[in-house]
């Protein structure tokens, strides 16, 4: 198990699917496995903060670092993982303040998702973005409502089959009549 567990599992999602890299949410064992899986070749990006796989372990989808013992972990985890060799650390549902230090104290890139503009780039879910689901965190900015198109696509679809209009006659093959004699 452990770290060669991990490296195992790495690189076999890395030649099945293509990955470029791998994403590993950050705790407290998991710099020692980051710095094991870069000395053997594989890219490794962390992850700070809310950490959605693991909300399970950590009870709710809720912004993390706003007492100061959670402040200072969520830090040090951020420094630990970037010192380990990720080549950029996600920061995900922390406040401003936290996640501007963090930005600063590391020498390597921020993404944010939920830690404000303080962060050296930003990223979206894309369905939470385009508007697929009734329900989206408070960091999220909807730039489409396609539940919403696709909700009016399927009734208009659903309605033209039911009233026998699709398919029509231009979207059905025909058999082609031989030639007469």
């Amino acid at each position: 198990g452990g770290k060669e567990q991990a490296y195992e599992n790495c690189a076999r999602v890395m030649k099945e699917t293509g990955a470029g890299a791998v994403k590993l949410e950050s705790g407290p064992a998991v710099p020692e496995t980051i710095a094991y899986l870069v000395q053997r070749g594989i890219p490794v990006m962390g992850h700070v903060g809310l950490l959605p796989q693991s909300v399970l372990l950590d009870g709710a989808f809720k912004a993390k670092g706003r007492e100061e013992a959670e402040r200072a972990r969520i830090l040090d985890s951020a420094r630990a993982t970037a010192d380990a060799g990720a080549f950029s650390v996600v920061i995900e549902g922390v406040a401003e303040g936290l996640a501007r230090e963090i930005t600063q104290a590391i020498d390597k890139p921020t993404i944010g998702i939920g830690a404000s503009a303080a962060c050296d780039g930003q990223i979206l879910v894309v369905s939470d973005m385009l508007g697929l689901f009734e329900w989206t965190p408070k960091f999220v900015r909807r730039y489409a409502d396609l539940r919403g198109e696709i909700d009016r696509a399927a009734s208009a679809y659903a309605r033209d089959v039911r009233e026998r209009r699709f398919p029509a006659e231009v979207e059905t093959y025909f058999s082609k009549k031989p030639a007469t004699p």
